[in-house]
């Protein structure tokens, strides 16, 4: 049987942890190689990862100063032995037969399948039955096409389950609060097959206090420039993606200048702004970028160009894209 290596980044996180690791321990899917690595937590997070690691010898505990979970998967990467390796965040939790599932998918051609997920506030999840659902195959390009529209194979790295070889050197960037965007992409781009089924078997825990609700605003130009780098990356990888990848990349800068104008002091907001004129210039919109898209679309775009800031404001008066 192939080993799957399951990698948990654990921050302080000790209300949620039992459940997590428990639903990791119990997956009928047995041959697995758990990684818990404790990124300087000061709660009892530590030593609930220890405790769990005494009754389970499939489970390895880190104990490593904070950095981030970009920094903590790649250690976790770095001493990982299994063919397949899987992420779970340490306040979520999984069905039983969420690998099981996962890896029935997987073929000899076969680097990258992926479930859907349920969003959750509690601990009862009503996971769905994947006897009954849908399971779809990708190319690396469609894939890649799904993943700039947003819709499937997006930049969430918990809901899948990657060939090690995929992976390749491939490193999460360390320091920042959105790794997983500067990441999937480039796993994506590596596939030579991916497979997606719908059933829904992770359990994304929705929690206010979490790093998707917590990002302070500068941080969230981090999104933008993961953006910018997948958009240099299609342009050399997959050039017939390159009119989608621009478009998407021009209402991203829409949509964080809205954010800009709303949430951001004075200076911030004129050092945000000029970041964003600056990838704009840096990646002009042409005809041919605004030929196959709708006239709404097309609209805005041309807003944009003419005047950048008085666009996103009017966008907020009319709450579009809020």
């Amino acid at each position: 049987m192939e080993v799957i290596s399951v990698i948990v980044p654990v921050f302080n996180v000790e209300s949620f942890l039992n459940q997590c690791i428990s639903s990791i321990v119990r997956q009928e899917y047995r041959d697995l190689e758990i990684i818990l690595v404790d990124d300087g937590s000061t709660d009892r997070s530590p030593q609930i990862c220890d405790e769990w690691a005494k009754k389970d010898k499939r489970i390895k505990v880190i104990h490593t100063q904070n950095g981030g979970g970009g920094k903590a998967r790649n250690i976790a990467l770095d001493i990982a032995r299994g063919e397949f390796i899987g992420f779970v965040d340490s306040d979520d939790y999984i069905a039983s037969d969420f690998y099981k599932h996962l890896l029935k998918l997987i073929t000899n051609e076969t680097d990258i399948a992926e479930c859907s997920y349920l969003e959750t506030d509690g601990d009862n999840a009503q996971f769905a039955n994947p006897n009954n659902c849908m399971i779809m195959k990708y190319t690396a390009v469609e894939a890649m096409k799904e993943n700039i529209e947003d819709r499937f194979f997006r930049q969430l790295i918990w809901n899948k389950l990657y060939r090690r070889s995929v992976i390749d050197d491939i490193k999460f960037p360390e320091g920042k609060k959105i790794d997983d965007e500067y990441w999937t992409y480039q796993v994506i781009g590596n596939a030579r097959e991916l497979i997606r089924s719908n059933a829904k078997l992770y359990a994304y825990r929705q929690q206010e206090n979490s790093v998707m609700h917590s990002l302070k605003p500068d941080n969230r130009l981090q999104a933008l420039e993961a953006k910018t780098k997948r958009h240099d990356y299609i342009c050399y990888h997959f050039p017939e993606l390159l009119g989608k990848s621009l478009n998407n990349l021009w209402f991203s800068c829409i949509y964080q200048g809205q954010f800009v104008l709303r949430f951001m002091k004075r200076q911030e907001r004129k050092e945000a702004l000029n970041y964003i004129k600056k990838v704009l210039n840096k990646y002009p919109v042409d005809a041919h970028t605004k030929s196959g898209i709708r006239l709404t679309e097309k609209l805005w775009l041309n807003m944009a160009e003419f005047s950048f800031v008085f666009t996103c404001f009017l966008r907020n008066v009319l709450k579009i894209g809020l």
